[in-house]
């Protein structure tokens, strides 16, 4: 048996789809930062961001495609605005997308550490294999270096967006948050790369008598245990 061949090509190619989805996924916010930097009028700004919401969520009705997705990102878009209106401030817009970062920058660490990278339980979820994949060391230790990079990406989007957002820069807050699922998009990819870089050739074995899996040496694991 061998769970993290099977399917690897499957998985790769549902993260390559979902990130040409994030090009789509952008436009609620780009609607939002162009409406603003024009009208200067958050009414005006969020009117056209909710109307991009829904003009994606129609999109993939049309095209027969989940929109979870995007109802998950109208849902914050409209979060987002709630807040924004409320306060008047055109910033709070982006303040549920820092949220996600500070929490998935606190978060993370921790999984990390218990041997549950987020990274894993994803692609246990698209598979099917769910939480098989921690019985065998090579590949748990691989999920955590992939996860490391995505990680980068996260911390990198909040280090860049939580300055603008304390200094009222709603333009630059804006195009910054125009082009962070593109960058967040790319550390995952580049994540599953570093993943399938450290697995290399290994293969898992049915699991033994103690319901342990039994993995064959392999050069990935002789670079993790000596790293």
């Amino acid at each position: 048996m061998d769970p993290g061949s099977d399917h690897e090509d499957v998985t790769g190619d549902v993260i390559r789809r979902r990130l040409r989805d994030t090009v789509i996924d952008v436009a609620p916010v780009f609607g939002f930062t162009m409406g603003f930097a024009v009208t200067h009028r958050v009414v005006v700004a969020l009117a056209l961001a909710i109307g991009a919401g829904l003009g994606v969520c129609v999109y993939r009705l049309v095209r027969r495609e989940a929109v979870r997705r995007a109802l998950a990102a109208l849902g914050l878009i409209c979060v987002g605005g709630a807040l924004a209106a409320r306060s008047g401030q055109a910033t709070d817009f982006f303040l549920p997308g820092l949220v996600v970062h500070c929490a998935m920058a606190v978060v993370t660490p921790v999984l990390l550490l218990l041997g549950w990278p987020p990274m894993g339980l994803v692609v246990g979820l698209i598979t099917g294999e769910r939480t098989k994949w921690r019985r065998c060391a090579v590949r748990r230790r691989a999920f955590v270096k992939g996860n490391l990079v995505v990680l980068v990406g996260h911390l990198a989007m909040l280090a860049v967006q939580l300055p603008l957002f304390l200094s009222g820069q709603v333009a630059a807050l804006g195009s910054v948050d125009v082009f962070g699922p593109p960058v967040l998009a790319l550390g995952v990819l580049l994540g599953w790369r570093v993943y399938r870089r450290c697995v290399g050739t290994h293969r898992c074995e049915a699991p033994g008598p103690l319901g342990i899996e039994v993995s064959h040496r392999s050069p990935c694991l002789e670079r993790i245990s000596q790293s």
